[in-house]
């Protein structure tokens, strides 16, 4: 029996992304998907099963819908993951629920998406702040494009992005359940430095 796909990626938080940007094209990166507006349902159970053993279970829309399966790995960087497209949103949120599984949080993005060497390189744009994303196929060519891009690692985010917004939270007292650009009309994006407060509360 193979083993299961993995993913290997890692996210750092900026002030702006047009530098970014600017950056990978002046490196002759490639663009392989223009900036899209993302939304992104998080399932479990009733009793948080998924969440306490880490793992997620997403239907994402964009250009496409597509279901993911996300289990630990050896570390935070290198996750299992099983996903695959799906013909018809609805469709599938309804077998998800017939299986018992309940939306636990709605989060939206734009992202856009280059290509650089070996590593794929995603600009997110989430309502309380903006990301950068990198994903290969072996961790060195991850810290290789974080170096090229000029992020440190040290500094990489070790939580995603539903456990950022859950500290982000707490820490606020905001009374909303998901992330979207509505519920974040009057707050305006965080700064760096308290996004990575709120990783370290």
């Amino acid at each position: 029996m193979e083993p299961p796909p993995s993913e290997i990626e890692a996210k750092f938080v900026v002030r702006r992304l047009e530098p970014i940007r600017q950056a990978l094209l002046q490196m002759a990166a490639r663009q392989t998907r223009p900036r899209l507006q993302e939304t992104n349902l998080r399932f479990d159970d009733p009793d948080g099963r998924l969440t306490q053993a880490g793992q997620v279970l997403r239907l994402r829309r964009n250009h496409e819908t597509r279901l993911t399966f996300k289990a630990p790995g050896p570390d935070f960087e290198q996750r299992v993951e099983i996903e695959f497209g799906v013909e018809d949103a609805a469709a599938a949120r309804g077998l998800l629920e017939a299986l018992g599984f309940d939306v636990i949080f709605v989060y939206e993005k734009y992202r856009e998406t280059f290509a650089l060497a070996h590593a794929e390189i995603m600009l997110d744009e989430l309502p309380f702040g903006v990301f950068i994303e990198i994903e290969a196929d072996q961790l060195d060519h991850v810290r290789q494009a974080a170096d090229r891009l000029g992020l440190a690692w040290p500094e990489r985010l070790r939580v995603s992005y539903l456990g950022l917004f859950e500290r982000l939270r707490r820490r606020h007292g905001w009374s909303f359940r998901d992330a979207t650009f509505a519920n974040f009309a009057e707050i305006p994006p965080l700064a760096p430095e308290a996004l990575r407060a709120a990783v370290g509360s």
